[in-house]
């Protein structure tokens, strides 16, 4: 049987500084390194050292530019020479280079080695957190490999919450944020971001918006598309490739997000405004009990009509259900997506955040 590792870590506790390998790679989109960075960025800025290797750094020119002490970024293949930290962690199955896992397997204090794992709602994540899986052959014979899931309850990893980050949400000021660069509202008007996947259905979703909104649309698809979709009283405007703060403050300027995969996704629902999500679609239709399960939980409590409503959008939106009446609806019913908006954030926010648990998590599994 394998065994759990998997208590929540307490707000207070402050671990001793370790040194921590992260690895990614890229495969069709950013996300993955989004989640990577924060993560990376996060420990650094706690005092902890950090390495991260990826196969595509090109993105941090945009992402990061700037250098984070304690952070330092390296090409993949560069790490088959490097001696392992203190904690190595796997994200999302990338396998490591197999001189990595021997030179781990090799020293005398075994690092603590973690995948963490993508973020989900369902069931299985609660079952399969903190889980132990014993390496019995290969270069990384005698390590133990632990699965470290992100989520949105106290039986899981949770989610990336920077110290101070809900502080500067609210004291952000969105109209005067975009203004100063150019994308500034006019009388009456509404504004929303729009990242999305190409495969997006953004004719049904200007019909249900109706007039008097601005879309910001971040780079992709979007930008070439929407111009000629776009409804009386609509209009629109591309955006440059963000920072990742950037687009953090982004979304906390805006009245409605519209986001996709992991990232944009848990940064959403820390600006605390309504969102949209599309989700990662997958041939084998398993990115429809996925959003279900996230709709299940970000719902619960939510007054009735309003969230059958909303959960008929977000169906429609990601291409698993018709474009109804209740789609406009639940895009009028402003005070109600706000209302909900915020009491999910703060049901997420009183949980202890994922860097901390990861933390805390790493010590034990090292036997520090």
């Amino acid at each position: 049987m394998p065994d759990a590792l998997a208590e929540s870590a307490s707000p207070e506790q402050s671990p001793d500084t370790m040194s921590w390998d992260i690895f990614c790679r890229v495969i069709d989109n950013y996300g993955d390194l989004g989640v990577c960075l924060r993560l990376a960025r996060d420990l650094a800025r706690r005092g902890e050292q950090a390495r991260l290797w990826c196969d595509d750094l090109s993105p941090l020119a945009w992402m990061q530019p700037e250098a984070v002490p304690g952070l330092s970024c390296r090409p993949w293949d560069e790490s088959l020479g490097a001696a392992p930290g203190d904690v190595v962690v796997e994200t999302f199955g990338c396998e490591l280079p197999a001189p990595f896992v021997a030179a781990m397997a090799a020293r005398s204090v075994r690092p603590a080695w973690i995948n963490l794992e993508y973020l989900s709602a369902e069931s299985y994540v609660e079952r399969s957190h903190g889980l132990k899986s014993p390496q019995f052959s290969g270069p990384g014979a005698g390590l133990d490999k632990w699965f470290f899931y992100p989520g949105f309850n106290d039986r899981t990893g949770g989610l990336i919450r920077e110290p101070g980050l809900l502080d500067a949400v609210t004291a952000h000021h969105g109209d005067a944020w975009r203004a100063a660069r150019g994308w500034g509202r006019r009388p009456g008007e509404r504004v929303l971001s729009l990242f999305a996947y190409p495969q997006a259905p953004l004719a049904p979703l200007l019909e249900a918006l109706g007039p008097g909104w601005l879309l910001l649309l971040c780079p992709g698809a979007a930008q070439s598309a929407v111009p000629a979709l776009l409804r009386d009283g609509q209009r629109a405007l591309a955006l440059p490739h963000l920072t990742q703060d950037g687009y953090d403050q982004l979304l906390w300027s805006c009245d409605l997000n519209l986001v996709r995969g992991e990232d944009s996704f848990v940064r959403a629902q820390w600006a605390g405004q309504p969102m949209l999500w599309q989700i990662y679609f997958q041939d084998d239709g398993a990115h429809g009990p996925k959003l279900e399960a996230f709709l299940d939980a970000a719902l619960a409590g939510a007054e009735g009509r309003w969230a059958t409503n909303w959960r008929a959008l977000s169906r429609a939106w990601n291409g698993l259900g018709p474009w109804t009446p209740a789609c406009a609806e639940a895009l009028r019913e402003r005070p109600a997506a706000v209302a909900q908006a915020r009491a999910w954030r703060a049901e997420l926010a009183a949980q202890v955040d994922l860097t901390s648990r990861l933390q805390a998590f790493a010590r034990r599994a090292s036997g520090a």
